[in-house]
């Protein structure tokens, strides 16, 4: 116990690390607004959580071809507005089945949580 609190009181912050299936959630809800590449989900996701969150490229691009190939999300090859080609995603309709149902549960689970948290 002592030494967790003397981890607090260094007051050094910890990285975000994303709960298994959030990030999931996260790209999903990002790239059900408009197709959009790769780099684009990571900076919106950062921008966003005002910096909370920052996706590593070797966690973003292994999510988004997981999500592609449960059929979540399709993409195609286009210019962005740099004239780079990049891969932009969209999501598909069982991909917005998806969200909405890991949304549900996101509430479910932080409602549990606070409920938690508010007792003596």
């Amino acid at each position: 116990m002592a030494q967790a609190k003397g981890a607090q009181e260094k007051g050094a912050p910890e990285k975000a690390e994303f709960l298994k299936g959030t990030l999931d959630m996260l790209i999903l809800k990002v790239v059900a607004a408009a197709p959009i590449h790769g780099y684009a989900i990571s900076q919106r996701i950062q921008q966003i959580s005002k910096d909370f969150f920052q996706l590593p490229q070797g966690s973003l691009y292994p999510a988004l071809h997981r999500l592609e190939e449960r059929g979540w999300l399709e993409a195609e090859w286009n210019d962005t507005a740099t004239g780079r080609e990049a891969k932009f995603y969209r999501l598909t309709r069982t991909g917005r089945k998806q969200l909405e149902a890991e949304m549900l549960h996101w509430e479910r689970l932080s409602d549990a949580v606070a409920l938690i948290l508010r007792t003596a």
